[in-house]
C-alpha cells in the first residue's frame, strides 16, 4: 500500500514533465458514484497494488448534489447520479486520464462494460450538459 500511496503522491504534485494523459484503456472498480459526473474507483497499479482515487467524467457538467442552489437542482442531481450509477455497474474502463484542477482528482473518459461512453449517455439522457455550459439548473426547465 505504501507503493501507491508514493504513486498517488507523484502522480499529483509531479512536474509538467511527468503530466503527460494516460491513454488507457485502465480496468476500474466502481467503489460508488458520487454524483452525475464524479466516481470513485479503484485501479490495480502493480501486483496486489490498488489506488482509490475520483474520477471526473470528462466533457460534462451535471447538476449538483452537494450544494446545489436550489430543490430543483438536488432532484435533477439525483437522477444524473443515479443514471451514472446504472451505466457504471461494477466496473468501468478509464481512457485519457489527465489531472483534473483539484488536488487527488483526475478527469478521464469512463465507458462501461458494455463499451458506452458515460458523458454521452449523460448528455443524450438530459442528466448533464457539455463542460463550460453555463446551464443553470434552477432556471432550467
Amino acid at each position: 500500500m505504501r507503493f501507491a500511496r508514493l504513486l498517488v503522491c507523484a502522480l499529483c504534485f509531479s512536474s509538467g514533465a511527468v503530466a503527460e494523459p494516460l491513454a488507457g484503456p485502465v480496468p476500474a472498480d466502481v467503489i460508488r458514484v458520487i454524483d452525475g459526473d464524479t466516481i470513485r474507483v479503484r485501479v490495480r497499479v502493480w501486483l496486489d497494488q490498488t489506488v482509490d482515487v475520483s474520477v471526473r467524467l470528462a466533457g460534462i457538467d451535471a447538476p449538483e448534489l452537494s450544494g446545489a442552489d436550489c430543490p430543483a437542482e438536488r432532484t435533477r442531481g439525483r437522477r444524473a447520479r443515479d443514471a451514472a450509477m446504472a451505466m457504471a455497474g461494477d466496473g468501468l474502463i478509464l481512457r485519457n486520464i489527465e489531472h483534473d484542477k483539484f488536488a487527488g482528482r483526475v478527469v478521464a473518459e469512463a465507458y462501461s462494460a458494455e463499451g458506452v461512453s458515460l458523458s454521452d449517455a449523460l448528455l443524450s439522457q438530459g442528466h448533464a450538459v457539455a463542460y463550460g455550459d453555463d446551464t443553470a439548473w434552477c432556471a432550467a426547465g
